[in-house]
């Protein structure tokens, strides 16, 4: 089957890695894709969900898989399925579980699933009065989508009232923080679990733990994400089950329910508290860097998993995932995520050594193709250097040793991805 995924991150381009190795996969195509997607397939520079849906259709692609947030809630889904066409992702309607933090809150009050005490406001003086009753640290949410950087931890009421005032003005996230959602801080560990659903049935894959920080020890500002490993040893089956009959299903009974079917990923954001998994946002699709390790990790035809998902026949597949452990560093440009760097020629080594060239690649981010035809870093979080090993340590050792062959200018990344790992599994 031929397929289009839509988006330009390195989650697009792991997902694209997957059905690039997928022997029932044909032509790829991304949109718009990004400078190094172009070795996997062919690059469609069309934004328009109508007009892409009738690239769709003159090309006779079998299956559409959305990776980004914003075309989601902006309901691509809809369009699509409204012209027969199989797409993998939630509906706008599903997709609120994202789009508003605000809707996401009040679902999981409605539905008795596990969170932290909250209110959602758009009023200052209903703001102070709620983080008068909490103690420091507290967490400030804008409700609307903001490229996973609306959200706050303030480490004293009059931090948290100051980010309140900030969002609610306008100020700090624009539109998206007109309405905020202000909750208690939960103290304990936090874990990645991602759902494959097709509205009843569901696949939960391997948890991650993401690394948000940007420096070592997770000091400096929030990122995007600067690395990730899978899976994590600090989850185990105990917290597996009570996250499928706690959230997930519950979750996939409420929005069938509420007339939204949930077809696609489920992204649970966890905070595990005293053994007891508190779940802290939803949101609707894979997260990144967590993907860029999720995919190599699958075993069975990825094909199978996301058309199987956007068809509602989930029950029929066999999913499987290899025994092992994944590692992803990422690498992002020099002045990232502070302001725009200078795009900077990418180098990179040739890979001589054979376990780094069989156990670890790149996907790649932030690139662009120069009119010379080199690749450059263009910004932001630029490419994910990923190793796969037998144990946590294996495959941490193959991502920093392929971090080391790529060059540009002002690179920047953490050397302790997995670091929480490491002490309880080497």
């Amino acid at each position: 089957m031929d397929i289009l995924i839509v988006g330009s991150g390195g989650r697009e381009y792991s997902i694209g890695l997957a059905l690039k190795k997928d022997t029932q996969v044909g032509q790829l195509y991304f949109a718009p894709g990004n400078g190094a997607s172009d070795r996997l397939g062919e690059n469609v520079a069309i934004s328009d969900f109508g007009e892409l849906a009738d690239f769709v259709e003159a090309k006779g692609i079998s299956l559409t898989i959305v990776g980004p947030e914003t075309p989601l809630v902006d309901g691509i889904v809809d369009l699509f399925r409204g012209r027969g066409l199989v797409i993998f992702g939630p509906t706008a309607a599903a997709a609120q579980l994202e789009g508003s933090k605000s809707f996401m809150k009040n679902f999981l009050s409605r539905h008795h699933i596990p969170t932290a005490r909250y209110i959602e406001t758009d009023s200052l003086e209903t703001s102070y009065k709620f983080i008068d009753t909490l103690e420091a640290p507290i967490v400030v949410k804008a409700d609307g989508l903001c490229a996973g950087k609306g959200v706050i931890i303030a480490h004293s009421r009059e931090e948290a009232k100051r980010e309140a005032g900030e969002m609610l003005s306008g100020n700090a996230f624009g539109e998206a923080g007109r309405k905020i959602v202000i909750e208690e801080f939960l103290d304990g560990y936090e874990l990645s679990v991602f759902a494959v659903c097709d509205g009843k049935d569901y696949v939960v894959l391997p948890a991650a733990q993401d690394h948000k920080r940007l420096l070592n020890d997770d000091q400096g500002p929030n990122t995007g994400g600067m690395g990730a490993y899978a899976p994590t040893p600090l989850v185990n089956d105990d917290i597996y089950a009570k996250l499928r009959v706690r959230v997930i299903e519950p979750t996939l009974k409420g929005m069938l329910e509420e007339g939204a079917p949930f077809t696609g990923v489920l992204f649970i954001g966890v905070m595990v508290v005293r053994g007891e998994p508190i779940i802290l946002e939803y949101n609707v699709r894979f997260g990144d860097p967590e993907c860029e390790e999720l995919m190599p990790l699958l075993r069975s035809p990825a094909s199978e998993l996301f058309y199987k998902a956007a068809i509602g026949d989930l029950k029929s597949a066999k999913i499987e995932f290899y025994d092992k452990y994944a590692v992803g560093v990422v690498m992002a440009s020099k002045n990232y995520p502070y302001k725009d760097s200078k795009p900077a020629e990418i180098i990179i080594d040739e890979i001589v050594h054979d376990d780094i060239r069989a156990n670890a690649h790149i996907s790649f981010a932030g690139v662009q193709r120069g009119e010379d035809g080199k690749l450059y870093a263009t910004g932001g979080r630029v490419l994910v250097c990923v190793g796969i090993g037998e144990t946590i340590k294996e495959a941490q050792q193959r991502a920093y040793m392929l971090c080391g062959q790529v060059h540009f200018l002002g690179k920047q990344c953490r050397t302790d991805i997995a670091y929480q790992a490491l002490g309880l599994n080497t």
